[in-house]
């Protein structure tokens, strides 16, 4: 039997996705760009899955634009942002806590000239949508802050930064990785005030290999790639109709039931909460107000997030480590939350999804105690 609760990091595909990417492969397996009926028939295919995934976000179908994943998505918005609207303007306002995909093409256009204003956690842990706010002047041309923290599944103010900045400097383009936040915490496209928006399907028991930038009417986008001109333009290459079309069947199953996949995710959360606060030695890293219920961080005081996680493993139960780098180095946003060092050594990071069981949550939460017994022997 197995746990599997690293769902933060890729979740199983649903079998309406599997079904979808199957028969586009087998059946409409042409070519979208093509003429004849071959390709007709793949077209509609993406037309269709365009729509659910508009539906889902409440934006209009031809707001989405098909990507390889949240990583493409986070890098046309910030690089092709810096092409269209960074020519005058050279400022950028974000945070400390975004994911590399985000941070990095960030950091390259630094390296060019650009200034970047980074907000960083206040000393409870908060990001201050009025610290966003502050920081832009009209000199920034665009602000990009994440909804849902992957390491933690602290949700930032982005609605309230947004409308504020909207308000004060209408010009600034706003951009939000939503990649935790897309078919886990409610949220419409229009709402947010973003213009533009990442998410990735791979998250929400989808394939790996697709995701979508949502631009908002009137934003445009010079390309960062070059080609045949599909997807308006802005990502050239022939579509991934398989991949396509099994997102559009994830979001076609899941959005009306996305209320009930919260609550299921909150309840678990709470038990597995409420189990390891009775344990000595387990802090809890992820707050009971204002986190997406799908993630929750821990420490084991004491044992290393690694030698933890491969005993876990041994006894089926399968998380990620709260230090995101292969190479060692210590998880910066979870230094950025104030933890200290030991607690980020021994962080661990439990993500639910929408096929996680009781039987999962027990697993984990026997694990850890037996863990506990054992390592520190």
């Amino acid at each position: 039997m197995k746990a599997y609760l690293d769902n933060a990091a890729t979740t199983k595909p649903s079998d309406a996705a599997v079904k979808a990417a199957v028969d586009a492969m087998t059946v409409c397996f042409g070519n979208p760009s093509s003429l004849h009926n071959v390709g007709v028939e793949a077209e509609k295919l993406i037309t269709a899955a365009r729509k659910s995934i508009a539906a889902t976000i409440a934006c209009a179908p031809e707001s989405v634009t098909f990507t390889s994943g949240a990583t493409e998505s986070n890098n046309m918005a910030i690089l092709g942002g810096a092409r269209t609207y960074g020519k005058r303007r050279r400022k950028i306002v974000t945070t400390t806590i975004e994911h590399p995909s985000v941070a990095e093409p960030i950091n390259h256009l630094e390296e060019q000239g650009y200034e970047v204003v980074r907000i960083a956690p206040d000393r409870d842990g908060n990001i201050s949508a009025e610290d966003i706010v502050a920081a832009v002047d009209a000199n920034t041309f665009m602000v990009s802050c994440m909804l849902v923290n992957n390491e933690t599944g602290y949700i930032l103010p982005v609605k309230r930064a947004f409308m504020a900045i909207k308000r004060n400097f209408p010009e600034c383009i706003t951009h939000s990785d939503c990649t935790q936040g897309f078919l886990k915490v409610p949220f419409k496209a229009t709402d947010l005030c973003a213009d533009m928006i990442s998410i990735s399907a791979h998250k929400v028991h989808g394939v790996k290999g697709v995701g979508a930038l949502i631009l908002s009417k009137g934003t445009r986008l010079l390309p960062i790639t070059f080609g045949g001109g599909q997807e308006k333009g802005l990502r050239s290459g022939t579509e991934s109709v398989p991949l396509i079309s099994a997102f559009g069947a994830v979001a076609e199953e899941f959005r009306t039931t996305l209320p009930q996949a919260v609550a299921n995710a909150e309840e678990m959360n709470s038990y597995i909460r409420k189990k390891l606060s009775k344990l000595e030695g387990i802090s809890v890293n992820s707050g009971e107000e204002g986190f997406s219920p799908f993630i929750l961080n821990i420490s084991v005081d004491g044992i290393r997030s690694e030698i933890m996680l491969h005993f876990l493993e041994s006894r089926g139960v399968y998380v990620s480590s709260g230090s995101a780098c292969s190479v060692g180095k210590k998880s910066t946003v979870l230094k950025e939350f104030g933890l200290d060092d030991k607690r980020i050594d021994s962080a661990i990071r439990i993500s639910i999804s929408r096929y996680t069981t009781w039987k999962d949550t027990d697993m984990l939460i026997n694990g850890i105690i037996d863990g506990q017994q054992s390592i520190s022997r």
